[in-house]
């Protein structure tokens, strides 16, 4: 149950006075729908009104205040032309403009021969002084109406500055002063950063310019807030998780030693150790919830064969999700010949399956016949069940939606969870984003796998690349082709992709392919294997390539415009070639002019291939931006704090939630009802829902 003390910001906007239904539509818009949301409304910058030079010593451009006294108006002599009201001060005169002015109400705003107090940006024009459209316009006795320092809010359009502003006084009003839920002899006397309500108020209505910075007290006190109630949020669950039992898979390691055995290649040394890691937590009786990030091509599979092992010696079933049909049919032949050489039974499940064909496996799936099943979403329909569902490996988890992977795991008894993704994370998006998982790192390449060239050339030098190309497919060898992501529409990424299809199969025949995401699964499929068998030699493609396409023998990726696409996606295209002992090569090429982060962008990936480096490096580029894809990967929406600059705020609250959680996971006590609160306030309720359900 929400606190009673909460209720007033959890109200809709419309409570507030001067918010009726159309404001309050108009707030909606901006993200505003309860009290709350105003006061977490972070101003975009701040407009200084305490100049008040005299009119004469007015600068040019800048925003200023005058007293003044009217003296007459200027309607329009025609259309088109601005209404103007003469004023002046004891330095000199000023003109007042307005465009599409109403006379009635600007006389009553302005009648000669009174004194006004007027706000806006001042403008020298043909030796006259004057202000268009003026911010503000008071009489004396109510300069206080004119903000000294006034926030600048984002805007939408129907709703005027002021409406919003005085809305925002109003959620002021009506928040409470709140316990403190920040140790006090740690943080606030440390930092010198004021009370929670106090923090608000600067941001609202601040007395300094210097609010909005990165150091200001007031914002790192709420970010710290915000970061705290994430962490906190993600520590009780983690907590709570621990506390409830889970199975123990533990194993007399014959499997798990014959799968060695026959693999074509020694382990590396991140191998064994992210696998000891994994099997330690299967062992304990305790869910596991592990993230395993990998490299492109450091080999992630394998480890997810030994985990899946480990799960049959101790009796139980393994199913493997993977987003797309392409990927779950690649991690099945991956995995084939290591499972058959355990004696394992590997099947397969996706939405092509209909029919007698899936009938039989879900047959073998309930029977416990399959022994590690791989596939798509199809894995958590209705009508499939386990025997005994002990592990769920999940990879690119963050293209599937939280309720995916929780809709898989309730198919078995509280199965272990790992969760495996390509995509290279920041520590400081991880703590964020998976702070309920422990982390496991595949930081190696296997041996025998020769480093990419990567070559960044204008476009200009398409018709040397496409004679290299040719030169390729004289001597047998083979490419990708990726071309350009035009903008956010299948429609105009695939003209692109056709238009060069069919360029280069007029000039080589018909050992080119073009392979797309608006394809059927089983074309997919079919185009796909005839470039792995050598039938297709290039194959120009968007980015579905990016994930699942695994052919040894590519030696050559193009990437055509690559300015336009995001460095971890670059790295992740880079990373289908290479995946042999034969030179490989992957051409950037782009579009002059290159903006300042275009040009770092493909200057990082031309110098190194550490995909951990790429993805810190994407991060300070971009911030937040779609480091892991779109909103379901979890990411949280900050309203303070901004990860890339709030690393140290981050870590602070990391260790303090989880001190929190070791130490009261109840959250008892007067700090654990202010903590409670907090929760509330940033909508962490998940944490707050498992403390009341014990």
């Amino acid at each position: 149950m929400r606190p009673q003390i909460l209720f007033p910001l959890f109200a809709d906007t419309d409570v507030l006075a001067g918010v009726g239904p159309k404001v309050a539509q108009n707030l909606e818009k901006l993200g505003a729908k309860h009290v709350l949301d105003l006061l977490f409304m972070m101003p975009n910058s701040l407009v200084d009104r305490r100049s008040r030079p005299g009119v004469a010593n007015a600068i040019d451009g800048q925003i200023a205040s005058f007293e003044v006294e009217v003296e007459d108006h200027a309607p329009p002599p025609r259309r088109g032309l601005p209404y103007r009201v003469r004023v002046h001060d004891d330095t000199g005169f000023l003109t007042l403009a307005w465009f599409h002015g109403r006379p009635d109400y600007l006389m009553r705003q302005l009648p000669p021969g009174e004194k006004r107090i007027v706000s806006g940006k001042v403008e020298r024009f043909s030796g006259d002084i004057q202000m268009l459209h003026p911010d503000y316009i008071v009489s004396p006795q109510n300069a206080d109406e004119i903000p000294a320092i006034e926030p600048v809010y984002p805007m939408t359009q129907g709703l005027a500055a002021k409406t919003l502003r005085k809305a925002i006084v109003g959620a002021l009003e009506r928040a409470p002063e709140l316990e403190e839920w920040i140790d006090p002899g740690l943080l606030l006397a440390e930092q010198g950063w004021p009370a929670w309500r106090e923090a608000l108020m600067a941001l609202h209505q601040p007395t300094d310019l210097h609010v909005l910075d990165e150091d200001s007290p007031s914002r790192c006190r709420l970010a710290y807030d915000e970061l705290l109630s994430r962490q906190l949020a993600l520590a009780l669950v983690r907590a709570h998780r621990r506390a409830k039992p889970g199975l123990a898979l533990t194993g007399d390691g014959r499997k798990v030693q014959a799968i060695l055995d026959a693999a074509p290649f020694t382990p590396t040394g991140a191998q064994v150790r992210v696998f000891a890691e994994i099997e330690a937590d299967m062992a304990i009786p305790e869910r596991m919830m592990r993230l395993l990030q990998g490299d492109v091509g450091s080999g992630k599979t394998f480890v997810a064969a030994l985990a899946a092992t480990r799960a049959v010696e101790a009796g139980g079933q393994c199913a493997l999700m993977a987003p797309t049909e392409i990927l779950a049919r690649q991690h099945a032949h991956s995995l084939a010949p290591l499972l058959e050489a355990a004696g394992l039974k590997l099947g397969i499940l996706t939405g092509r399956d209909k029919g007698k064909d899936r009938a039989r496996i879900l047959d073998q799936l309930k029977s416990g016949k399959i022994d590690v099943i791989c596939g798509t979403h199809a894995l958590f329909q209705e009508g499939v069940e386990f025997h005994n569902l002990a592990l769920v490996i999940i990879d690119e988890q963050h293209r599937f939606g939280v309720s995916d992977r929780l809709r898989l795991t309730q198919k078995g008894a509280r199965p272990d969870l790992l969760v495996m993704t390509a995509t290279p994370i920041p520590r400081t998006l991880a703590l964020a984003v998976y702070g309920d998982m422990d982390l496991s790192k595949l930081d190696e390449k296997p041996p025998g796998r020769t480093p990419v060239t990567t070559r960044v050339m204008p476009l200009d030098r398409l018709e040397d690349v496409i004679s290299r190309i040719g030169k390729l497919i004289h001597d047998g060898g083979r490419a990708y082709w990726v071309c350009p992501l035009v903008e956010e529409s299948d429609k105009v990424d695939l003209a692109a992709a056709e238009d060069r299809y069919h360029d280069l199969k007029a000039r080589f025949g018909n050992c080119i392919g073009l392979i797309h995401g608006r394809l059927p699964a089983h074309e997919k499929e079919r185009l796909s294997q005839a470039f792995k068998n050598g039938d297709i030699q290039i194959l120009v493609a968007t980015t579905v390539v990016e994930v699942g396409m695994d052919v040894p023998e590519a030696s050559v990726m193009v990437i055509e415009q690559a300015e336009r696409f995001g460095l971890a996606q670059l790295h992740q295209l880079r990373g289908r070639v290479g995946r042999s002992s034969q030179a490989s090569a992957c051409l950037l090429l782009y579009k002059p002019p290159l903006s300042e982060t275009a040009r770092k962008r493909l200057e990082t990936l031309r110098n190194t291939d550490d995909g951990f480096l790429i993805a810190e490096t994407d991060w300070k580029l971009r911030g937040m931006g779609d480091l892991l894809g779109m909103r379901q990967s979890g990411l949280p929406r900050n309203r303070f704090a901004r990860l890339e600059r709030d690393t140290d705020l981050l870590e602070i609250a990391n260790t303090q939630a989880r001190l929190i959680a070791q130490t009261d996971p109840d959250l008892t006590g007067k700090r654990g009802a202010a903590l409670r609160q907090l929760l509330y306030l940033f909508e962490q309720d998940q944490a707050v829902r498992l403390l009341s359900s014990g």
